[in-house]
């Protein structure tokens, strides 16, 4: 048997390497699925509890949207207001309690609605951010608010919201860790597996630990370089011209 704790590292990799690849695999598939399903429910509910009320609108009308609002930030409120935990118990054992699914299933539903209560301040809030000159001037020309939001409202806040966006995939590669008391097979689940046989918790959990540091390291490095390119070059060439004449005018940003 291994005496030193480098000796019990190669060990536990030479026996469990292919069980932690299947963990990490497990791990990213839930976590790039529930942030890309949460950010499209937070990008509707984002938009639905933006959706303007006149004086001229209709008391149904008003009635409608209030009701809507007072819905979706039910959703929200709960959804950030009680532990991902808890939800997955909640929702496995009591929701899909009568339901045959599968484990994965259920963890990336779990994880998208969760991400979508989150993504939807998020988008609410990139929204917000946006000079609402820019929305006044879309609807003088008859945009209506859905197209004001499509065309001209989201495509900046989604640039100013991409950090954040980021933020969320981050932390839910690391929370698709509570996932394990629903017995879906991740990452942190794989070290539970792997830790039973010799009882050799801490070089197996420190293997997780570094896996789950180069996962989560290696998507900041690229989540940073899209934004860069999103920000688009240094300097901008304009060109035009006035009279006869042509003009080259470079714009440092």
């Amino acid at each position: 048997m291994p005496q030193t704790f480098w000796q019990w590292i190669v060990l536990l990799l030479d026996e469990y390497g292919s069980l932690f690849i299947k963990g990490t695999v497990n791990t990213m598939i839930i976590a790039v699925s529930g942030t890309l399903i949460g950010f499209a429910i937070g990008l509707g509910v984002g938009v639905l509890r933006t959706v303007p009320v006149n004086k001229r609108d209709t008391p149904l009308k008003k009635a409608l949207v209030k009701l809507m609002n007072f819905i979706l930030a039910a959703y929200v409120e709960i959804f950030r207001g009680t532990p991902m935990i808890v939800q997955s118990m909640v929702i496995y054992y009591g929701l899909f309690g009568s339901v045959n699914i599968s484990k994965m299933v259920a963890g990336v539903f779990i994880v998208s609605i969760n991400t979508g209560s989150y993504m939807a301040e998020i988008v609410r809030g990139g929204i917000l951010s946006v000079d609402y000159g820019q929305s006044e001037g879309a609807l003088s020309i008859g945009m209506n608010h859905f197209q004001t939001m499509r065309y001209v409202v989201l495509p900046q806040a989604i640039r100013n919201i991409m950090p954040s966006i980021g933020n969320e995939f981050v932390v839910n590669i690391k929370d698709s860790s509570v996932l394990s008391v629903i017995s879906v097979f991740e990452l942190f689940f794989a070290g539970k597996s792997a830790s039973g046989t010799y009882w050799r918790y801490f070089e197996v959990y420190t293997i997780i630990a570094v896996i789950y540091f180069i996962l989560t390291f290696g998507v900041t490095r690229l989540l940073r370089l899209a934004e860069r390119r999103m920000d688009g070059p240094g300097s901008f060439t304009v060109t035009g011209s006035q009279t006869d004449s042509r003009s080259v005018i470079k714009v440092k940003k």
